[in-house]
């Protein structure tokens, strides 16, 4: 009974294996020209907008004590 189930298991697989996959082909559609309408002449330019508000100016700072601090990242964690 086993070498039955095997010999046809075999068999199946060769005979679906041996079935031909026809190739897709896939054509690529024709482009079609489609009519665009033609631009006319510029027109006269616009007059210029008035400038916004500008804003004022900010408060100047005082100067600092000169020290200069520096951050190093964190040595990587060992892997194990």
């Amino acid at each position: 009974m086993k070498h039955t189930m095997l010999i046809s298991a075999l068999l199946a697989t060769l005979a679906l294996a041996a079935c031909e996959k026809p190739t897709v082909v896939n054509v690529p559609a024709t482009p079609v020209a489609v009519p665009v309408p033609v631009p006319g002449p510029a027109g006269a330019t616009g007059a210029t907008g008035s400038t916004g508000a500008t804003g004022g100016t900010g408060a100047t700072g005082s100067s600092g004590t000169g020290t200069t601090v520096i951050v190093t990242p964190p040595a990587p964690a060992a892997s194990s």
